[in-house]
C-alpha cells in the first residue's frame, strides 16, 4: 500500500457471504469499521480495503464488470470473482449508502478507462513492432539481423499471448458475472420473502399484543367479578347469621306460646285473662307466620346466591381455560420469532 492514496473512506458493517450456502450472510467485523477506496499510482488500479484490529477483512480490486447492488434502504452487495466472495455493507444511513454507491461507479468508470488506456498502448506497441520488422529499410534490416529480430519475434509473440489471454479472461469475467448476477437475484429474492416473513410476524405479534391486551381487560373485569362474589358471601354469611337470630327468637316465641297455652289450661277461672292470652296467641302464631315467610324468602335469596356463585365460578374455569391456550399460543409465538432472529 506505499504506492496507494485513499480517496474515500466511510464506516460501515462488513458482511460476507456464507461459502456453504451462498445464501446467508456472516458478519465479518463485530461492529462498524472503516472501509476506503484506494488508488494506486503505479499500477492505475483502484481498491476497496477495510481493515478490523490486525485483520483485513476486505481487499477487493475493482474491476469494470463489478457491479454494486443496493438490495435494501442501507444495504448493498457486490462480487468479487477473485476473492471468490460477495461483499456486503450495512450503513447507518441512506445517505451513506448512496455515497459509496455512487464513488463505486466512479471508481469503475474509472478502472474501465485504465483497462481501455492499456490494451491500447499494447496494441499500439504490437503495431509498431510489426511495421518496423516490415517496412525497415535493406540497411536497418542487415544492422537489425540476428539475435534483435529473434528478440522483437518474441516480444510479438508475448504480446500475442498476453492479447489471447486478456480475450479469454473477459470471457471468463463475463461468465462470473452473470453467474454472481443470478446469485445477487436469488438473494435478493430471499431477502424480499425474509423481509415479508418478518413483516407477516410484526402483524401476527400486533394481532396478539392486541388480544393479550383484551384479555388483560377480561380478566380485571372477571377480578372485578370475584370482588362482588365475595361481597355475596358476605352478604350471605350476614343473611344466615340473621337466620340463626330469627330462628332463636322463633323458639323463643314457641316457648313463650307453650307457656301461655299451660297457663291458659292450668287456670281456667281466668277466662278473662284468656282471651287476652289467645290474642296475644294469634298475634304470636301470625309473628311467627311472618317469621317462616321471612326464613322461607332468605332461604330463596341464599340458594340464588349459591346459583349465581356457581356460574360466575364455572365461566371463570372456561375464561382461564381460553387464557392458557392464549398464554401457550403466545409462548409458540415467542420461540418462532427467537427462531426467525437467529435464522435472520
Amino acid at each position: 500500500m506505499m504506492g496507494e492514496q485513499p480517496i474515500f473512506t466511510t464506516r460501515a458493517h462488513v458482511f460476507q457471504i456464507d461459502p456453504s450456502t451462498k445464501k446467508n450472510w456472516v458478519p465479518a467485523s463485530k461492529q462498524a469499521v472503516t472501509v476506503s477506496y484506494f488508488y494506486d499510482v503505479t499500477r492505475n488500479s483502484y481498491r476497496i480495503i477495510s481493515v478490523d484490529g490486525a485483520k483485513v477483512i476486505i481487499n477487493s480490486t475493482i474491476t469494470p464488470n463489478m457491479t454494486f447492488t443496493k438490495t435494501s434502504q442501507k444495504f448493498g452487495q457486490w462480487a468479487d470473482s477473485r476473492a471468490n466472495t460477495v461483499f456486503g455493507l450495512g450503513f447507518s444511513s441512506e445517505q451513506q449508502l448512496t455515497k459509496f454507491a455512487e464513488k463505486f461507479q466512479e471508481v469503475k468508470e474509472a478502472a474501465r478507462l485504465a483497462r481501455d488506456k492499456s490494451q491500447e498502448k499494447i496494441e499500439t506497441s504490437s503495431n509498431h513492432s510489426q511495421a518496423s520488422s516490415v517496412n525497415g529499410t535493406d540497411d536497418e534490416k542487415a544492422s537489425c539481423a540476428g539475435p534483435a529480430d529473434t528478440h522483437l519475434k518474441s516480444e510479438n509473440d508475448k504480446l500475442k499471448i498476453a492479447l489471447t489471454q486478456s480475450a479469454a479472461n473477459v470471457k471468463k469475467w463475463e461468465i462470473e458475472l452473470q453467474t454472481l448476477r443470478e446469485s445477487n437475484a436469488r438473494l435478493t429474492s430471499a431477502l424480499q420473502e425474509s423481509a415479508a416473513s418478518v413483516e407477516q410476524w410484526k402483524r401476527q405479534f400486533s394481532l396478539c399484543r392486541d388480544e393479550n391486551d383484551r384479555l388483560r381487560n377480561k380478566i380485571d373485569e372477571l377480578e372485578e367479578q370475584c370482588s362482588e362474589i365475595n361481597r355475596e358471601k358476605e352478604k350471605n354469611t350476614q343473611l344466615k347469621r340473621r337466620i340463626e337470630e330469627l330462628e332463636s327468637e322463633l323458639r323463643e316465641k314457641e316457648t313463650e306460646l307453650t307457656d301461655l297455652r299451660k297457663q291458659s289450661e292450668i287456670i281456667p277461672q281466668l277466662m278473662s285473662e284468656c282471651e287476652y292470652v289467645s290474642e296475644k296467641l294469634e298475634a304470636a302464631e301470625r309473628d311467627n307466620q311472618n317469621l317462616e315467610d321471612k326464613v322461607r324468602s332468605l332461604k330463596t335469596d341464599i340458594e340464588e346466591s349459591k346459583y349465581r356463585q356457581r356460574h360466575l365460578k364455572v365461566e371463570l374455569k372456561s375464561f382461564l381455560e381460553v387464557l392458557d391456550g392464549k398464554i401457550d399460543d403466545l409462548h409458540d409465538f415467542r420461540r418462532g420469532l427467537s427462531k426467525l432472529g437467529a435464522d435472520n
